[in-house]
């Protein structure tokens, strides 16, 4: 019986600069979400990708003066070397100028368009070139765009016009029956409450001001509006095309989780359903809306000079530790918060303090009294059964947060049977027991027994969010016998 499937995607990037640490948290979760998946047994795709169209790159290309297929040619590959220096698995890679992407959006455009899903009109409202968002004047925050905070264009063309009106009553029935579509349930309620109530409206889905992007084949004058052209990426990555779809696509879709950030909700809560049901296709299983990691209490800007960036701290503190950071202090429903001083806290506190010395010295015990050699229990005491009962609950905890992608949750059981573990041998305390050498055989084998046990595990439960470590911890466990030398996992920072 073949395993049972597990699509995940990432929203893709921009290649209109270099992501800062907080772009990468929708890869990391994401990531953490399809290792688990893959250690349940699932049949896991992974896809991620990047985003090369629209007024925004053009602009940036002509201010860089190259041309813009020169332009997201070289943040393609920032961005996809940063993914690969943070462990991202991923099966599938997309670029939104890929040739089979491109002509598959100008398939579903023509598909809509034959339908009478979309119809020829004239815009006229605001523009926020950033987001690549058409706003109206209620939608604006004090003059500016709601989404970045930032300037908005007076904007008059003509364009097409994706038909969402028409799929009022479908959208409503969607959210009303299926609770759980978005989460957390707070990003469900907003998109219900700010939009659908007060009515779906038609968005203008293509441009005529801008060259850089994937011509209308009806009009090639037009090009098509960056959020079609974008969102089109988790179907076109699998092989769709309106046509005769690939094997992977009647396999894999639909998506069972899209991993996004809480500012893009309603492209992806809404009109990407609305799209997906017009073209007659089934619709996402779930959309996590995430939270941003902000810089302390501000988001981050690189006009304020407030940016950190993933691969760099990952060459300071390693991989693993930023991995770890950003899944144990982002909150499922809140925005997290990153500074340096942050970061080398938590990773003296759980990494070096916690999990590194709990490793450490428990190899180093093994190796003094038994040689290396994993001894086998003897005795069993309450303190003993104490630890494995909280390893069990602790499994069962870690399995359940994970399941429902509280990643933070998750983070923090994981934490709690370290801790224990520490707290484990402070109660045993090995060295007294080792001093008589009855109760070096029969009492303080079942010590190390357990210790080894519990760090086992621990591997286990660190994997999706540090498989690196995971890696090294199981390597020094060895099979029979634990490595001679044992190398420290976390060496401490200086705060």
């Amino acid at each position: 019986m073949s395993a049972k499937k597990f699509y995940i995607t990432t929203a893709i990037p921009s290649t209109s600069s270099r992501p800062h640490i907080g772009n990468y948290y929708d890869h990391v979760c994401a990531d953490a979400i399809a290792r688990y998946k893959r250690m349940q047994g699932y049949d896991v795709d992974f896809c991620t990708g990047t985003d090369e169209h629209g007024e925004k790159i053009e602009s940036y290309a002509k201010k860089a003066g190259v041309a813009p297929k020169a332009y997201v040619d070289g943040l393609a590959d920032v961005i996809r070397k940063g993914c690969d220096v943070l462990r991202i698995s991923y099966d599938r890679f997309i670029r939104t100028t890929d040739d089979y992407h491109e002509t598959a959006v100008q398939k579903i455009f023509t598909k809509l368009y034959n339908q009478g899903d979309i119809y020829l009109g004239t815009y006229e409202g605001y523009y926020c070139t950033p987001c690549e968002e058409h706003l109206t004047q209620t939608q604006l925050d004090d003059g500016k765009c709601p989404l970045c905070g930032r300037e908005v264009h007076i904007l008059k063309e003509d364009g097409y016009f994706l038909r969402l009106s028409k799929y009022q009553e479908w959208i409503e029935n969607l959210f009303a029956e299926n609770p759980d579509f978005l989460l957390p349930k707070s990003r469900m309620n907003e998109m219900m409450n700010s939009i659908i109530k007060s009515g779906v409206l038609d968005i203008c889905i293509s441009r005529t001001s801008v060259k850089w992007g994937i011509p209308v084949r009806e009009a090639p004058d037009h090009v098509i509006w960056i959020w079609i052209d974008a969102l089109s990426n988790y179907i076109t990555a699998l092989g769709y095309n309106t046509e005769e779809n690939s094997d992977d696509y009647r396999k894999y879709w639909p998506a069972d989780l899209h991993v996004i950030g809480k500012d893009i909700a309603r492209f992806h809560a809404i009109y990407w359903p609305i799209m997906l049901h017009a073209l007659g296709e089934p619709i996402p299983k779930q959309i996590l809306a995430h939270p941003w990691v902000l810089f302390g209490e501000s988001k981050m800007s690189k006009t304020t000079g407030n940016v950190i960036y993933a691969e760099d701290l990952a060459q300071e503190i390693g991989v693993d530790a930023v991995r770890y950071y950003l899944l144990a202090t982002t909150p499922y429903a809140q925005d997290g918060s990153i500074t340096q001083k942050q970061v080398y806290e938590l990773y003296n506190a759980d990494l070096a303090n916690t999990l590194g010395n709990l490793v450490n010295r428990t190899l180093a015990m093994c190796n003094k009294y038994f040689g290396g050699v994993k001894p086998a229990p003897g005795s069993i005491e309450a303190v003993d059964a104490d630890l494995f009962a909280v390893r069990d609950e602790t499994v069962k905890l870690f399995n359940a947060k994970m399941d429902a992608y509280l990643l933070q949750e998750a983070m923090s059981a994981v934490r709690e049977l370290a801790k224990r573990a520490n707290k484990y041998i402070d109660e045993t305390t090995p060295w007294a027991i080792a001093k008589d050498e009855t109760l070096k055989q029969t009492r303080l084998t079942t010590v190390i027994n357990h210790l080894l046990s519990v760090i086992d595990t621990l591997a286990d439960l660190y994997t999706p969010a540090m498989p690196e470590t995971a890696e090294k911890i199981k390597a020094q466990l060895g099979a029979d016998k634990v490595t001679e030398k044992p190398e420290p996992l976390f060496a401490r920072l200086t705060v």
